[in-house]
């Protein structure tokens, strides 16, 4: 009974080494694959600010969703379909979208 209980703890202390590495190895390659992606949008520690960053994204519908976007420092609202996307609008470099913007006039008033 004692070899009995000897191999079933020899068998889950493998086990859950083997687990461990696998845990471990995956730490490690998604840290590269991060570092990897990173290497052309800037550093994040201390590097060049990322040119590209996503900041919100919201449903709207089943495959529907309105995103904020940020992108070399101008904020962007992007309507993402699943056939199309389409920028709705612009904040310009340094602005946000808590800043009052002069609302554009109907369609109707500016054709002629």
């Amino acid at each position: 009974m004692d070899s009995t209980i000897g191999a079933a703890l020899s068998g889950l202390l493998g086990t859950i080494i083997a687990l461990a590495v696998v845990l471990g190895l995956a730490w490690v390659s998604l840290r590269a694959l991060r570092k990897w992606q990173d290497r052309g949008l800037g550093g994040r520690d201390g590097g060049a600010e990322r040119q590209i960053r996503f900041v919100r994204a919201l449903p709207v519908g089943q495959r529907e969703r309105l995103v904020l976007v940020e992108a070399e420092g101008e904020l962007m609202l992007v309507g993402v379909t699943s056939g199309s996307i389409s920028l709705l609008r612009n904040w310009g470099t340094g602005a946000s979208p808590a800043q009052p913007v002069e609302a554009a006039p109907p369609a109707s008033e500016t054709i002629q």
